[in-house]
């Protein structure tokens, strides 16, 4: 399938004056044709088509669509029906009166031509350029960061649900590619086992033994489809899962023979371990009380005091902490031109080392509290911890609350970066806070980071004694209203699709819809709307200089 731009195209007469006459105060499809002139151009997407073929539908029109669609929170079907019917779709598209539109297949194919070779990115980076363009959003600005859990779109299966339906989804690949390689194992047994999807109650009857019979199975099935040819790209990836699949639960005893798993075998971790066989992806996690299968989502806006906050930045990964997103964050930051001059994060983003690399980078401040160590001491709120030691650079000696000094400085290759100062037990021994200090019969050890991060850490620990710095921050806190609307407003905390690549379309799209709806919304510059004058009572509150709660139009 080819491209054939059609730049240029305005909106047909007749469409445009139907619009108008129908919605004379417009509407977010409206919008976005007449302030960003459709998002997106045709010649936008040339590198995702080939040069010859039979030509394609605009590309430019079905992203445009598909964040409509995302927006208004429709399936693919009702998207169609929409593109048919409703005239402010017509108008966004620039469309005849009559054009019958396409069918809602076409939606899914153009979703999975975003999900590859990180296309979705560049649809994002398109939309906040179009909208940098317009002045709507601006670099160096302040931005805050929060993640959500997002629920993979699958079942939760025990292991002899998991391996039954990952030798039911290789044998069903295989009856597609190579019915033939099935004639000699299959049996009315295997019928019985495989014939339906898995769904078994709580308690199902005899569960060792169908676990050791469906295990003799997958091994027979894995022994007979070994020299699969590599034509059968689909069955040989299902034939892999199952192989995976049985490796993570199976162990082989001493005679040779498969059993389950224990925790003495060595469970597989829950960052590789295969939850499901249709979505490999969708791992497992836990934080705090809250455990899910599936992915994590990172959500990055403008926060100024002045304007639309808008998305600049959505990432969805697998379940990790959340510091590692930091990084990728501000390189697709930097990429679009939008880094920002103060960054808000909460505790599960930050470290010394992080904020050292933001500075030194990308000249970013990042804006958060950093964890406290867990040392008992600050645990249970007595002794001396870490801070009351004075740590000399310079000398290269640290000195204790009771005025001991030790010299002996360590800078292990295996405690790296931290350098770990030593006290003896002639330090340690006579003092009368040793129990403040220390446990146990051993001497005093402190650990501490480099210089440049260790003085790093010190300022961030002061500056949240600021109460600036606490004002600051507490614009973080607006982030969780946007995470809020995702999951609430736009349904994102089920995936709509399988595969870290198609959620994370499914994402974006969301994110520019966001955007798209809030700055649609706001009041244009030539707008006849006055904020409604003050109540008596109000005038009375002002006439004696008594506070109160003003309009939020007014933008105080």
């Amino acid at each position: 399938m080819s491209l054939r731009p059609r730049s240029g195209e305005q909106v047909p007469a007749l469409t445009a004056r139907v619009a108008h006459a129908s919605n004379p105060r417009g509407t977010t499809a409206m919008w976005v044709r007449d302030r960003l002139d459709g998002l997106w151009s045709d010649e936008d997407f040339a590198a995702w088509y080939p040069r010859d073929g039979r030509p394609g539908l605009s590309p430019a029109q079905l992203a445009t669509v598909s964040v409509l669609q995302f927006m208004l929170n429709l399936s693919d079907r009702d998207t169609a029906e929409a593109v048919r019917c409703r005239i402010d779709f017509k108008y966004a598209l620039a469309l005849e009166l009559d054009d019958p539109g396409f069918h809602h297949s076409v939606l899914s194919d153009f979703r999975d031509r975003l999900a590859a070779g990180g296309r979705a990115d560049a649809l994002l980076d398109l939309a906040l350029a179009r909208l940098k363009g317009a002045g709507l959003v601006k670099a160096r600005g302040r931005q805050r960061t929060d993640s959500t859990y997002l629920l993979a779109a699958v079942r939760e299966l025990t292991r002899l649900e998991l391996v039954t339906e990952a030798v039911r989804t290789g044998l069903e690949a295989l009856t597609l590619a190579a019915p033939e390689l099935l004639d000699e194992l299959v049996s009315a047994e295997w019928g019985e086992r495989y014939g339906r999807q898995a769904r078994m109650c709580s308690q199902p009857s005899h569960p060792a033994t169908r676990l050791k019979q469906v295990a003799a199975d997958a091994v027979e099935l894995l022994a007979r489809t070994r020299e699969l040819p590599a034509v059968h790209r689909d069955a040989r990836h299902r034939l892999e899962v199952l192989r995976q699949i049985m490796v993570q639960n199976f162990v082989a005893d001493s005679r040779g023979q498969l059993r389950p798993r224990t925790e003495k075998d060595g469970l597989a971790p829950s960052r590789v371990r295969i939850e499901s066989p249709y979505d490999t992806e969708a791992h497992w996690a836990r934080r705090g009380d809250t455990r899910w299968t599936g992915y994590l989502a990172h959500v990055t806006e403008t926060c100024d005091d002045r304007g639309v906050n808008v998305i600049t930045d959505v990432a969805t990964t697998a379940p990790a902490n959340d510091s590692t997103a930091v990084p990728g964050i501000h390189a697709r930051l930097k990429r679009r031109r939008l880094l920002p001059g103060d960054h808000l994060l909460d505790a599960g983003y930050t470290s010394v080392a992080l904020f050292d690399q933001a500075a030194r980078d990308h000249r970013v401040r990042l804006v958060g509290p950093l964890k406290a160590g867990n040392a008992w001491q600050r645990r249970e709120g007595t002794g001396f911890a870490r801070e009351n030691f004075r740590i000399d650079f310079d000398q290269r000696t640290v000195t204790c609350p009771n005025g001991k000094i030790t010299g002996n400085w360590v800078e292990a290759p295996a405690m790296a970066p931290y350098t770990v100062a030593r006290f003896t037990r002639a330090h340690c021994d006579p003092c009368s806070d040793r129990a403040a200090c220390t446990s146990g019969t051993s001497a005093r050890t402190v650990n501490f980071l480099p210089r440049h991060l260790h003085e790093l850490q010190a300022q961030n620990r002061l500056d949240q004694q600021d109460p600036d710095w606490r004002r600051l921050y507490a614009s973080r806190s607006g982030v969780e209203g946007t995470v809020n609307e995702l999951v609430n407003g736009h349904h994102m905390r089920r995936c709509r699709y399988r595969g870290l690549a198609r959620t994370h379309v499914q994402h974006v799209l969301t994110a520019i819809a966001i955007n798209i709806g809030r700055l649609s919304e706001q009041e244009p510059t030539h707008s006849t709307y006055r904020p409604r004058p003050p109540t008596a009572f109000q005038q009375y509150l002002d006439a004696r200089g008594l506070p109160r709660p003003l309009w939020w139009r007014q933008g105080k």
